[in-house]
């Protein structure tokens, strides 16, 4: 058997003061997560033990503390700094994708969103 497996979380909300213009930083605003976590490892599988298992209640937690840490000028350096850490804490994850999405980029525009995209090699 493979242990290959998926863990997602969508739209994880947060409010912080991410991006380049003094008015994001002064204003702040809402951004929205998503990860894919690709797991290594099929002990959670066989077992349903939650000790062998990534939690994904911790893994939201790491995402918060990276989001309201500290300020990032770049979405796409978030998304990069999110996947790190989570990556840290559970050696099972072998390669985790992020997506940070911006509803309220400053574009002369109109627009859903404003999204960067990562994809991280843990290995």
């Amino acid at each position: 058997m493979s242990g290959r497996y998926t863990i997602t979380l969508k739209n994880c909300a947060f409010f912080s003061t991410h991006g380049v213009m003094e008015e994001e930083e002064r204003l702040g605003q809402r951004f929205y997560i998503d990860i894919t976590m690709h797991i290594d490892d099929e002990a959670a599988l066989l077992h349903d033990d939650f000790s062998d298992a990534v939690d994904y209640g911790e893994v939201y937690r790491l995402i918060s503390d990276v989001v309201t840490g500290r300020r990032f000028k770049l979405i796409e350096a978030l998304a990069h700094a999110i996947a790190v850490s989570v990556s840290r804490h559970y050696d099972a994850i072998g390669r985790i994708e992020v997506a940070v999405r911006k509803p309220s980029a400053p574009v002369p525009g109109l627009l859903d969103h404003a999204e960067a995209r990562v994809d991280y090699n843990v290995r």
